[in-house]
């Protein structure tokens, strides 16, 4: 693979987003020593785990040393909850490893002429195709971890084009994790919570359609005014200095292999690979809105990019040797994203060791039973946003959060649906914000693109998106939006 791999993290962005992870961590060891510890009763039901409304009693702090914060990101790979982490990580490797295999046979390149020179006369258009089918996967469908790995694609994609990785972002990342937001029938934002509130399925859609629309004109907006900056004067982007050593080698390989003088190796490998990938996204959305299938989808996503890279190594015409470098050279390109996936992941693990999630969650919704409606709907948002620092999973906190939300939505007068749009307005938008949130990492680090990069483009945007989503909970709660 060469130096300048699509899929390697930059050393100064990934201390960056170390140091801020690690600070993090701190912070939440500290919270340890300072709050009680607490618990909830918790009973089982339908295979899912529910905490007991008023149940909480606070306990004997657990034994839990200093040091053992900064062994965290390695000691909650032996923790019970240890499968989404490795899952993440086992997956990461395989996209790396797989991309590196295609870089290797001239596949990524390919496949970045051919998108460039379809939509070269109608760039803006793509971009609205691509903002719309990234946020409709995932309001409708709940598709987000899956398409992560798409980025890779974009960004190349978007360089060539004459604009910079942070639009590549905003055609990928950015709608896909706001469109989870902007949730109308996401089995995981919506579904689980309305079944929770005892709610019709995918009631209310009405008023979620509408916001969904006004995000998604938002978000266009947002990429196309800044990529036409970019196209303008190249230098004005934000990220000019870190796309360097990429879009010189993107014009060099586009002087030397476009796309009418592919070799037939290449596009065989070119057909095999999208096969795969189009196969696997098929998968994804057929299987959305099953749960237990739902689980399968991500694992057979990844082993259909093994299978498509590996693949597309053959056909691509490299022998043994290469595929073999090339794959190990893909997964040490992305150790560095591993562990700041570890580190991410072990703020939840250093809160839960302690035993305040629950204390936390406890004083959050005394705080909530003591507001009158618009104050109690608007902290719903607030402490669902605060408890998504901690529990990145939508339907894991659904499952924490709403059996307790869901009687104080009763006891201080704002209906079950408004508390709903709230918990998910408070879950989605808070994933482009947080590093503690592991598939914005992992989405960065297929990049050259760190945390504080991220947060210097987006952070304008998260405050207007703020302030629509609280005039939406605020005009839901003067509607009295439901059925109830």
């Amino acid at each position: 693979m060469e130096e300048n791999s699509t899929i390697k993290i930059g050393g100064k962005a990934f201390l960056f987003s170390a140091a801020i992870i690690l600070a993090l961590m701190i912070v939440s060891g500290v919270l340890t020593k300072v709050l009680p510890a607490g618990t909830y009763d918790r009973i089982e039901t339908e295979g899912r785990t529910l905490i007991v409304d008023g149940s909480y009693q606070e306990i004997m702090r657990p034994h839990y040393p200093v040091w053992r914060w900064f062994i965290a990101p390695f000691e909650l790979l032996g923790a019970p909850d240890n499968l989404t982490p490795i899952v993440l990580l086992i997956f990461i490797a395989i996209v790396g490893a797989s991309i590196a295999i295609l870089e290797s046979a001239g596949v990524m390149q390919a496949l970045v002429n051919l998108l460039v020179s379809r939509f070269s006369n109608r760039k803006y258009l793509l971009i609205v195709i691509l903002i719309f089918f990234f946020m409709f996967s995932a309001s409708f469908a709940g598709v987000y971890e899956e398409m992560v790995p798409m980025v890779v694609f974009i960004v190349p994609v978007a360089i060539s084009l004459g604009w910079d990785t942070l639009t590549g972002l905003g055609m990928s990342l950015l709608p896909l994790s706001f469109g989870f937001a902007a949730a109308v029938t996401n089995p995981f934002t919506i579904a689980i919570p309305q079944r929770i509130a005892e709610l019709p399925l995918f009631s209310g859609s009405w008023l979620r359609i509408i916001f969904f629309l006004v995000i998604f004109c938002l978000i266009c907006v947002f990429v196309i005014r800044y990529a036409k900056k970019v196209e303008a004067d190249p230098k004005r982007s934000i990220s000019f200095t870190e796309d360097q050593a990429l879009r010189i080698k993107l014009q060099k390989n586009n002087t030397e292999n476009p796309l009418d003088k592919a070799t037939p190796q290449q596009l065989r490998s070119l057909v095999w690979f999208a096969s795969c990938i189009t196969l696997s996204i098929l998968i994804v959305f057929a299987t959305a809105r099953h749960p237990i299938l739902a689980d399968l989808a991500f694992p057979l996503m990844a082993v259909l990019f093994l299978i498509g890279g590996i693949g597309g190594g053959i056909f691509g015409g490299l022998k043994a040797g290469i595929i073999s470098r090339s794959f190990v050279k893909g997964i040490v390109n992305f150790l560095p994203g591993s562990l700041l996936v570890l580190m991410a992941f072990s703020v939840r693990h250093i809160i839960s060791s302690g035993m305040i999630m629950d204390t936390i969650l406890f004083r959050s919704a005394q705080l909530i039973s003591y507001s009158p409606p618009l104050s109690a709907a608007l902290l719903v948002y607030a402490v669902t946003l605060l408890m998504n620092f901690f529990v990145g999973s939508a339907s894991a906190k659904a499952f924490l959060m709403m059996p307790l939300l869901i009687p104080l939505a009763d006891l201080v007068g704002i209906t079950r649906q408004t508390t709903v749009m709230a918990f998910n307005f408070g879950d989605g938008f808070s994933n482009m914000i947080y590093p503690t949130n592991a598939l914005l990492l992992i989405a960065l680090s297929f990049t050259s693109i760190g945390y504080t990069k991220w947060m210097r483009w987006t952070w304008k945007l998260q405050l207007v998106i703020l302030f629509i989503t609280t005039i939406f909970v605020l005009f839901a709660v003067k509607i009295n939006y439901g059925p109830y």
